[in-house]
């Protein structure tokens, strides 16, 4: 199964703005992973994805979901992505969410 990483371009930041970074994790660079380009379902595709409601409790968190709906908590951007709500900070409790299901299609839309 995919992985967000896969096909990612890998940066080497060494801007002497880290030295102190560096100096504290004993590196001399970091790795950075470049951004994914995904694009948000079209309709035709929305077709192609079933959807759970969820509605957004006290304790809920994208990683936890991610492992009760896909088995893994790696999935978490999946179901913040779906939703435009990049971090639980832009979920309130009483919100309703979506997962979307099953995590090969919705998976084959966004790294396509």
């Amino acid at each position: 199964m995919s992985n967000r990483f896969d096909d990612r371009k890998v940066f080497k930041n060494s801007n002497e703005l880290y030295e102190r970074v560096f100096d504290e994790r004993d590196v001399k660079f970091i790795r950075h992973y470049g951004s994914p380009k995904t694009k948000y379902p079209s309709p035709a595709q929305m077709r192609e994805v079933q959807r759970v409601q969820h509605i957004w409790r006290v304790g809920d968190r994208y990683y936890k979901l991610a492992a009760q709906y896909y088995g893994s908590s790696t999935y978490w951007w999946v179901i913040a992505q779906f939703n435009k709500r990049p971090t639980e900070a832009n979920v309130t409790v009483g919100d309703l969410i979506y997962i979307p299901l099953p995590l090969e299609t919705i998976l084959g839309i966004y790294l396509r």
